[in-house]
């Protein structure tokens, strides 16, 4: 009985293991990647939490121009009543001063107050610039997801690569495993020569390092992409797109306006938020309107004793008042001046910024076009090739057990076919990455991001 319990619980304990490990396996496809790391990286979190401070600083410069309403309280002991001297006329005692303590020893103020802007056009204008931030990190998070996007999709890409470069190794592998066997075969029935059999094993050897080497770089992309989507790096990742998937909806066209690009829009922002700054510092030197009032109520005592008490003695006496305050700026040293040209720079600097990101877009867009038709030709003739030379492999390799043609022949055919496979693997992410960074000039990695 107690044999059969102990097998149940190994029976149940290895299924929750299998389960576990089962629940860990992901697919995704590369738009999934994308997606999950625009929601997930840590890059995307910060854009965010810098977006959320935008919106409270907006709300910090509004502020400026809402009322302001504060109570306030105190108690006084005067524990010394200060002295002051009166001329002597006033008591009938001309030509002499005579010292007279006033006030009381005890007193209270109960204060309420409000002030309020009326008119200040710095104000107005740092509330501009708040709105004007905000729309800024709004565009910095946009941004930050097509260059999360970007990033993904080159590591997916090379991962994509890489395994198929892992399955033409394990191709080449078993391939050559068969060749060593026939060349075994063949040097023990005295036909062939040992030599080749050893070249075979050295070439062999070659591929199992090849096969390792693979292996290891496809296992640090994998991870790589995980840590890129925050997930567990335990996780047992299957990308599901293929390697000759196309990136580009539709064929690639010569344009010249950039203007609705991120990075444009960002310094056509930094832009209009250089020329507020200018704007709210030259405010400076108009005159500012506000409005203050107060209202309290002051109790005054000679004996703490009856402090709280009611009576005649022991009023409280109220008073208010409002201050309407206009202040015109006269000279501050040229302060205002020095700033005013300090801005009046960062606009030019911004504006050169501008045009030269222009020019570079075009250029590069340029220059991508063109790697890009390069690429996808080289695709195509290096794919041509690599049949080619496996044609050519697969019918050396078939004399060769017919005993027409010799080992060098066959090896000399192998490096032909893993030249080729090499070409065709490089030229194909070659390709990719020139989608990619079409993708990313025109704007058309925001369809990895949008679901």
């Amino acid at each position: 009985m107690k044999r059969i319990i102990f097998s149940l619980t190994l029976i149940l304990t290895a299924g929750s293991i299998l389960f576990a490990q089962e629940s860990k396996t992901v697919g995704l496809s590369l738009q999934e990647c994308v997606q999950m790391a625009v929601e997930k990286n840590i890059n995307m979190k910060t854009a965010r939490i810098d977006q959320e401070k935008s919106v409270i600083k907006k709300d910090e410069a509004r502020s400026a121009l809402l009322p302001k309403v504060n109570f306030s309280g105190n108690f006084t002991d005067n524990l010394k009543l200060p002295t002051t001297v009166l001329p002597g006329e006033f008591l009938g005692k001309p030509g002499t001063t005579i010292p007279v303590q006033m006030g009381v020893q005890y007193s209270s103020v109960g204060m309420l107050s409000i002030s309020q802007i009326i008119f200040n056009k710095t104000a107005a204008t740092a509330l501009e610039l708040s709105k004007k931030s905000s729309e800024l990190s709004n565009l910095n998070i946009q941004k930050t997801s097509e260059d999360i996007a970007l990033e993904v999709a080159k590591i997916y890409s090379l991962a994509l690569t890489t395994a198929e470069q892992r399955k033409l190794i394990d191709e080449n592998i078993s391939r050559t495993e068969r060749l060593r066997d026939i060349t075994k075969v063949i040097v023990e029935n005295g036909v062939g020569k040992q030599v080749d059999l050893d070249r075979v094993n050295v070439s062999l050897e070659n591929l199992y390092t090849q096969q390792s080497n693979t292996q290891s770089a496809q296992e640090q992309q994998l991870n790589m992409i995980k840590y890129m989507l925050d997930m567990p790096l335990d996780a047992n990742l299957i990308l599901t797109d293929t390697v000759g998937m196309e990136l580009l909806n539709n064929s690639p066209v010569l344009m010249s306006d950039f203007s609705d690009h991120v990075s444009i829009r960002m310094l056509e922002s930094q832009k209009e938020l250089n020329l507020l700054n200018k704007k709210m510092i030259n405010n400076g030197y108009l005159p500012s309107l506000s409005f203050s009032g107060q209202a309290a109520f002051q109790g005054l005592r000679k004996d703490f004793s009856t402090y709280f008490k009611s009576g005649d003695a022991n009023k409280w006496y109220p008073y208010a008042n409002f201050t309407v305050t206009l202040a015109v700026p006269v000279f501050d040293g040229f302060e205002k001046r020095s700033k005013s040209r300090q801005a009046d720079l960062d606009v030019k600097k911004t504006q050169e910024t501008l045009e030269s990101t222009k020019e570079s877009f075009s250029m590069n867009y340029k220059n991508a076009l063109n790697n890009y038709v390069n690429n996808k030709n080289t695709v195509r003739r290096q794919k041509l090739n690599l049949e080619l030379a496996d044609k050519v492999y697969k019918e050396t390799a078939l004399r060769y057990r017919e005993g027409m043609a010799t080992m060098s022949n066959l090896l000399q055919d192998e490096m032909s076919l893993s030249s080729a496979q090499g070409g065709y693997l490089t030229a194909l992410y070659n390709y990719k990455e020139a989608e990619l960074k079409i993708m990313s000039i025109n704007g058309e990695i925001k369809n990895l991001i949008n679901k």
